[in-house]
């Protein structure tokens, strides 16, 4: 793995912690030159700190503009693109009777619009490299989650633009495909604004229905990102991969 990706450029979102933090760190670890997107300052620092192959880039990716300010600042300081891996999104605990339209509006602006734009401003670039888009759904992307539907739609929503795009970029030799995963520990779930008791019971319910017996690791996951965006991988395509521990088998 480490000879493909050499020189490669990479963009993660979401690179302040959890999935986003691993995956930014095993692509330096195969040779990338990684720029690490996220919100929080002092969490891409931690992540910068972990390998001297990451740069990090402080962006809200939901305001107007940040997506080509990311794309710019990896050509400005590499001079292209090859992979985007839009790890970036929030998960809410949102039962129908308690929704409302700015939280609905949110939750779509950085699952599924902020990605969309993103991967819109790469595009000339990943045109150039003939590079991938590697998308992070759920789960739940594919199956039910009563108390988070919208959350889950927002999912459902990334995995349809994956398919989507894989057809319409083909023809670029731009590769799109996504990783689904199942719970995985985060800090996504406390991000969310749970108490902490919330939270914990919340993670023993989900390790109890996983056929494994537990949660996911982050690192897991970024292994299995590194697979999708592989250059040697020239004839997979608009592929949703679920890494669950076998919880879509229920």
């Amino acid at each position: 793995m480490a000879a493909e990706f050499t020189d490669r450029v990479v963009v993660v979102t979401g690179a302040g912690s959890g999935i986003g933090r691993a995956t930014a760190l095993a692509f330096a670890q195969a040779g990338a030159h990684v720029l690490g997107v996220g919100r929080r300052r002092e969490a891409l620092a931690e992540t910068a700190r972990q390998h001297p192959g990451i740069a990090v880039f402080a962006a809200d990716l939901t305001t107007d503009g940040a997506p080509e300010d990311v794309v710019q600042a990896a050509v400005d300081r590499w001079g292209g693109v090859d992979v985007l891996v839009n790890n970036a999104g929030a998960t809410a605990i949102m039962p129908l009777a308690e929704a409302t339209g700015p939280r609905i509006d949110d939750l779509f602006r950085l699952n599924v619009t902020a990605p969309s734009l993103l991967a819109r401003a790469a595009l000339p670039h990943l045109r150039r490299t003939r590079g991938a888009i590697v998308n992070v759904s759920s789960t739940y992307g594919h199956r039910p989650l009563p108390g988070a539907s919208h959350y889950a739609a927002t999912k459902s929503a990334i995995e349809h633009l994956t398919r989507s795009w894989a057809l319409e970029l083909a023809p670029d030799h731009i590769r799109v495909n996504a990783l689904a995963p199942g719970p995985t520990e985060s800090e996504a779930l406390t991000a969310s604004g749970l108490p902490d008791a919330t939270v914990n019971q919340i993670k023993q319910d989900e390790a109890s229905r996983i056929p494994l017996g537990r949660r996911g690791e982050p690192g897991e996951l970024a292994t299995w990102l590194l697979r999708l965006a592989d250059p040697a991988d020239t004839w997979v395509t608009g592929q949703i991969l679920t890494v669950d521990g076998g919880l879509e088998l229920l």
